[in-house]
């Protein structure tokens, strides 16, 4: 059960910065602010700007203290899944205390114990997770302070990634003037509040549709088991609408808001509406039919490489089907071109808040969600990854003085219509060993 108390949550996207400031009482979340704000300073997901970043974290910031009332200190911030890996771990110590009663301490211990490992220089842990513990052979056990024994294991799963992304998240907050209370690696927090029990348990995939990039992940066994990233996102069918239409970006976003649909077969040939091209003196009529074609071209490509990966490791045969959530899969026809794609049960998850009924703010409310629900046995086991400190599992504090600064915008973003370098898209054999056997 979520604890109660404040908690805030932070998503640095490519197309916005949004925060969600909650309160939890007895487990129940109430939002009582929330902030989105244009986001200039990234490309494909990824922090290229940390100046324009961070004049954007706290434009949405200042959104959120004034709905709710309050000023910020720290936040919980989402990771992108870039280059993510995935890893089992196991650790094994002697209790220590001469009573043999296990303590924090043990804990801790047991999670070095389980991080003892090679790490590449340009990579760094970003997170362990506790699955079970064993005392003297007895198994199952979620938390084993309080216990008699003499040998105690942990089992759990271990994150890591870029320390290039990791820092310059980490930058921009603190530029920003914020602290960082907890970096939420975001196909985790989406995994575990989006799906139900039985689809963490049988098999789901969970497909984010963000402005720069698309993220899919595989939850099975609750555990999450497999992410990948393309670098393509809605922002990239804006982009081909503003191109194959030669028209304005911020047109081309007007009419694929107002006009757009994936799904060709439900549109009309009939139904027209003018675009202001560049270089005509006078609007020129499109209609549905050809709108609808260009956005079902890149979004099938899109789905396509999803799915080539899926395919890999046989993740279309779990019963829980695909789950599109993000900004880019609220686009009418989305969810029937994917169903057509995958061949597999597939539906838009849309979160079920007052005033924020919609897929792009899946993310920022799950940071928050997924925050609110971490326990003692994480915190205690988190200290034991090299920089981090020793935490308690309370809610973020939220101070009554936050001082500013205003950073100038200095670059602009380029697009590149060429084929995409998808840095995400390379799996390690020895995460491919991991994922092989992921219905066992």
């Amino acid at each position: 059960m979520a604890k109660t108390g404040m908690y805030v949550g932070l998503d640095i996207g490519t197309t916005s910065v949004k925060v969600v400031v909650a309160e939890f009482i007895e487990g129940q979340m109430n939002i009582i602010g929330v902030g989105n704000a244009k986001s200039d300073g990234l490309n494909r997901g990824i922090i290229v700007d940390i100046d324009k970043t961070v004049n954007a974290i706290q434009r949405a910031v200042r959104q959120a203290e004034e709905k709710a009332g309050i000023q910020i200190k720290s936040v919980n911030v989402g990771l992108p899944a870039n280059l993510l890996e995935v890893e089992n771990c196991q650790g094994m110590i002697a209790v220590s205390s001469e009573s043999k009663e296990i303590t924090d301490e043990d804990v801790r211990n047991v999670a070095s114990a389980a991080l003892v490992r090679s790490t590449p220089p340009e990579r760094q842990i970003v997170a362990i997770l506790p699955q079970e513990f064993t005392v003297d052979g007895f198994e199952g056990i979620k938390d084993p302070r309080g216990m008699i024994g003499v040998r105690l294991e942990m089992f759990g799963v271990v994150f890591t990634g870029p320390k290039t992304i990791i820092h310059n998240t980490r930058k921009c907050v603190e530029k920003a003037g914020l602290i960082v209370n907890e970096l939420v690696i975001m196909p985790l927090a989406l995994t575990e509040t989006v799906l139900s029990d039985g689809e963490k348990d049988f098999g789901t995939i969970v497909i984010d549709m963000g402005g720069g990039q698309t993220t899919t992940s595989v939850m099975h066994d609750k555990q999450l088991k497999f992410t990948h990233v393309n670098q393509e996102g809605g922002e990239f069918v804006t982009k081909d609408v503003s191109i194959v239409l030669n028209t304005s970006f911020n047109n081309a976003e007007a009419l694929k808001i107002n006009y757009g649909d994936a799904y060709p077969e439900r549109t009309s040939v009939s139904e027209e509406f003018p675009v202001d091209v560049i270089g005509k003196s006078e609007p020129v009529k499109v209609d549905e039919r050809y709108l609808s074609e260009v956005i079902e071209a890149r979004v099938e490509q899109i789905f396509k490489k999803s799915k080539e990966v899926l395919d890999e490791i046989d993740a279309l045969e779990l019963p829980g089907g695909v789950i599109l959530t993000g900004g880019g899969a609220s686009l009418p026809g989305v969810v029937d071109l994917a169903q057509e794609i995958f061949d597999a049960s597939v539906k838009l998850y849309v979160p079920n808040h007052m005033g924020l009924r919609n897929p792009v703010f899946t993310n920022v409310i799950s940071i928050v969600e997924y925050s609110a629900q971490l326990n003692d046995i994480y915190h205690i086991a988190k200290g034991a990854i090299p920089g981090e400190k020793i935490k308690s599992a309370q809610p973020i504090a939220v101070q009554q003085e936050v001082q500013y600064d205003t950073y100038a915008d200095t670059t602009q973003d380029d697009y590149d219509d060429s084929e995409i370098h998808e840095s995400g898209e390379k799996v390690t054999g020895k995460i491919k060993d991991f994922f092989s056997n992921i219905f066992d």
